[in-house]
């Protein structure tokens, strides 16, 4: 995989903030500059642009973490509360476990589950990284993508043999995908006895996809969820376009 085309002076800035953020008290301009081996001249210079932006603040002659730092991570924990709790709606109208995962750097990742002791969540014994394929969760999230993209995800990540209904093709994944771009399903492709239902979630924000898992004798409920899951997705994109927003 190709490496990432890095932009200095974000690297940079992001750099200052987390040497700020890891000092106790304010931090003067010269030893932030010795911290991070920047030039002092490229210092002050980043540091005015974050102090306008809200990032930094000044005190006692020192810099210490703005307000916007705050903003930022209260908006990222609202966001969890309102997926989480979309989740857990879920999980409460079809008494069972809900999932939701993202394309994040280029991985799809498990990121959020809705359970409990009468709908436990399945056993999670091979990562999304190496199993994406073999899931209702990573197909919806694959299937969601342009065809160029879905390809290249699917050449850098080698289709595991999970159970005896994993599918390693990439050619009859790719069928399946385009067969059906609105709902994703596995009977028994990643674990033994369960089946799942996953759709995408239609948000500018993010690539991902919400999921329900049953028992797979009772399959024959997956269908009949789809409406639930769809509206599901749908407040999540909601949830998270007005924070991106």
């Amino acid at each position: 995989m190709s490496q990432p085309t890095l932009i200095t002076s974000v690297v940079r800035a992001l750099s200052l903030l987390d040497t700020v953020g890891a000092q106790c008290g304010p931090v003067p301009a010269k030893k932030l500059a010795r911290l991070t081996g920047l030039p002092l001249a490229t210092t002050y210079h980043l540091l005015r642009t974050l102090l306008h932006e809200g990032y930094l603040d000044r005190e006692d002659g020192g810099y210490v973490l703005g307000a916007q730092v705050s903003t930022l991570a209260d908006r990222r924990q609202e966001d969890g509360h309102r997926t989480h709790g979309v989740l857990r709606g879920l999980h409460d109208e079809l008494h069972a476990p809900a999932y939701l995962s993202v394309l994040d750097d280029g991985e799809i990742r498990l990121v959020d589950v809705a359970d409990s002791p009468d709908a436990p969540r399945t056993d999670m014994w091979v990562g999304f990284e190496d199993a994406a394929h073999a899931t209702a969760l990573g197909k919806a999230v694959l299937a969601s993508l342009p065809e160029a993209r879905c390809r290249d995800y699917l050449s850098e990540h080698p289709l595991v043999d999970l159970t005896s209904a994993t599918v390693t093709s990439r050619r009859v994944l790719l069928q399946q995908l385009q067969r059906n771009p609105e709902i994703a399903t596995d009977e028994q492709e990643y674990a033994v006895g369960v089946a799942c239902m996953a759709v995408p979630v239609p948000s500018t924000a993010i690539v991902g996809a919400v999921a329900i898992s049953v028992p797979l004798e009772r399959r024959s409920a997956l269908l009949a969820s789809r409406h639930a899951l769809r509206r599901a997705a749908q407040l999540i994109a909601l949830a998270r376009d007005a924070v991106a927003g």
